[in-house]
């Protein structure tokens, strides 16, 4: 049995005791989630499979969250129990298996995990429990965790979300500061029933690997309107990484203009150095493997600034990856996300050395009488990216370009109220080596029951 596996089970056996204390039941809560979730990606150019990726299928994601027993320290538990249900995966186009029928050697398909020959299974499930302990304004966590912050993001675009297991405390004793630290050993994917280890792009799936990422950090208000953010993670023989972020908000005229700053430096750590099953993704022609692969070196800064005025939200950004890898994040490959601005639908936009600049406009239409309808648009031009194979450079200065339209609208009122419908459309172009432009739809069904 593993440290936080004891711990967890110590932890839910005091809570166990505790249980009919005033506040465990009292302010407890359960939701059931109901998230119908359709995706079709078209690969629109040349040959590497697969050319066409459907699914369909129908989340349900069970929630329960505790109250606190009485006393000093405080003890609770939450659990999680996620179930989606396969209606279709478009006749084998699940994203992992080719047109000849050839199974993919992914961790999953785009939405379902795979059968030993590729294609989607019927269903998948899993439960999640996590204890929780709180004295004064400090609580810990031990379990399953879904964190988000700028050096560990959890994934929710597809039909269930992803899920982490380890530890979280969070302190908000000093006023106006929020402090955060933790330790991640394992991830269960959005598309998947199993916890896996931890890696980044680039390295060799399912062989390189590590069970420690720990990461720390704080949120201080300077001032009312204005935020200052520093954060570090640590992946075990992949990568160190610094964020320094600064948020502020300005009334102008009748509107507020929101500048958002982000840095990161990124270095390598232990076995990434050296090892090449262990390299990240980048520009790198002379490395031990010549194809672009090497140790993590890389700066990101990034600045975005949105006005919003009577609904209108118009919007603005630029964002640079200098070094010679790509930006590291907590990538296993089977579904991730990242704290940076150019994160959209289809791509990411931070390739090592690459120059992206977008453009934002969002209309909430309420302000014409039409409550719960929302529209937006994103524009993101990347360019200045090499890539390399065998040692050859393929690519020199290429760039790319995403467009993503999204329109939403959730029933405001009367027997469907809280009922969501979601529309997102996205499309991808560029002249990189060895990619494909693609074109993608997802629409999305949703609606939340609360229990307790």
């Amino acid at each position: 049995m593993n440290k936080s596996t004891l711990a967890l089970a110590v932890a839910v056996g005091v809570m166990a005791q505790q249980a009919g204390a005033a506040g465990f039941i009292e302010d407890s809560k359960a939701t059931l989630g109901l998230r119908n979730f359709y995706i079709n990606t078209d690969n629109r150019n040349g040959t590497a499979e697969p050319s066409r990726n459907e699914e369909w299928g129908q989340g349900f994601d069970l929630r329960f969250i505790s109250g606190y027993t009485q006393g000093t320290v405080g003890f609770g538990i939450d659990a999680i129990g996620l179930l989606g249900v396969r209606l279709d995966s478009g006749g084998g186009t699940n994203g992992n298996v080719a047109s000849n029928g050839t199974p993919g050697t992914a961790y999953g398909g785009t939405v379902f995990p795979s059968e030993s020959n590729g294609q989607a299974v019927d269903n998948f499930s899993s439960l999640g429990l996590t204890a929780k302990a709180k004295i004064s304004q400090t609580e810990l966590k031990l379990g399953t965790l879904q964190p988000k912050n700028p050096v560990i993001v959890t994934n929710d675009g597809r039909l269930l979300p992803q899920t982490w297991q380890g530890g979280q405390i969070t302190s908000g004793e000093i006023k106006d500061l929020t402090l955060v630290g933790g330790q991640i050993e394992h991830v269960k994917g959005r598309n998947s029933s199993n916890n896996e280890q931890l890696s980044i792009g680039g390295a060799n799936a399912r062989t390189a690997n590590s069970n420690k990422f720990i990461y720390a950090g704080g949120d201080y208000k300077i001032t009312k309107d204005l935020t200052a953010q520093y954060y570090y993670g640590n992946l075990e023989n992949f990568y160190k990484q610094h964020f320094l972020g600064l948020v502020h908000n300005w009334s102008i005229g009748p509107g507020v203009l929101k500048s958002d700053f982000r840095y990161f430096n990124s270095s390598d750590d232990g076995r990434n150095g050296d090892e090449s099953a262990y390299f990240s993704n980048g520009a790198y022609g002379n490395s031990s493997l010549g194809n672009g692969k090497g140790k993590v070196d890389n700066n990101l800064y990034s600045g975005l600034f949105l006005y919003t005025v009577a609904g209108h939200t118009f919007g603005g950004g630029y964002q640079v990856s200098n070094g010679s890898s790509d930006f590291p994040w907590l990538n296993q490959g089977d579904g991730s996300s990242n704290y940076t601005i150019t994160d959209m639908q289809i791509q990411k936009f931070n390739r090592a050395g690459e120059r992206t600049w977008q453009a934002r406009y969002s209309y909430d239409f309420a302000k014409v009488g039409v409550p719960g309808l929302t529209a937006g648009m994103v524009y993101l031009r990347g360019d200045n990216v090499d890539t390399y194979a065998s040692r050859v450079q393929t690519s020199n200065g290429a760039s790319e370009w995403e467009r993503d339209l999204t329109v939403a609208y959730v029933v405001p009122e009367g027997p469907l109220k809280n009922v969501g419908f979601m529309w997102k459309n996205a499309s991808w172009r560029t002249d990189i080596a060895g990619q494909r432009d693609q074109d993608e739809n997802r629409l999305i069904l949703s609606y939340s029951i609360p229990l307790l």
